[in-house]
């Protein structure tokens, strides 16, 4: 009889830390980007934005990410180049990168490198709140830091690098 409360109390502990696992999601737009050619619709990164994608790289040099996120694009790719990540996965719409973060992803640290005008509208999708109004087309400063438990998110807002504002 005791096997079988030991076993049953095992079962619910596992069960509950399953459920209650923690998704750790950092959002960020792509760093600077090549302006010398207005005609590019997909540039690379500018000299700056480089030293900003190591200066991302040097804030989060103390989180292992599982898993990373980017538009198909060659600024947001190369804005996580500088990071250690296993697997990086292109979307383009922000739903299906939230469902997919959900139920792929559970529990794990994942990094989103995205553009101005999407980042707030994925942090929303996650279920947190705006952190601030908009994003403007200078803004490249900003991280965003989501942790998801139990179907709630919360959202703190931070800046590295640089101040692009001076």
């Amino acid at each position: 009889m005791k096997k079988i409360i030991l076993f049953c109390s095992l079962s619910l502990l596992f069960s509950i830390a399953t459920f209650a696992q923690t998704t750790e999601i950092w959002i960020v737009r792509h760093a600077e980007k090549d302006k010398t050619n207005p005609e590019d619709k997909d540039p690379n990164l500018s000299d700056e934005g480089k030293i900003r994608a190591g200066d991302l790289a040097t804030f989060l040099q103390k989180t292992n990410f599982d898993v990373a996120f980017s538009t198909p694009y060659k600024r947001t790719h190369q804005t996580l180049d500088s990071l250690i990540i296993p697997k990086v996965i292109n979307y383009n719409d922000p739903k299906s990168l939230v469902d997919s973060v959900k139920k792929n992803y559970a529990g794990k640290k994942v990094i989103i490198a995205g553009h101005s005008n999407t980042l707030l509208e994925i942090i929303e999708a996650f279920g947190a709140k705006r952190p601030m109004e908009m994003l403007t087309e200078d803004d490249y400063d900003y991280i965003f830091h989501l942790t998801l438990k139990d179907e709630k998110a919360k959202v703190k807002m931070d800046q590295f690098g640089r101040p692009h504002h001076l």
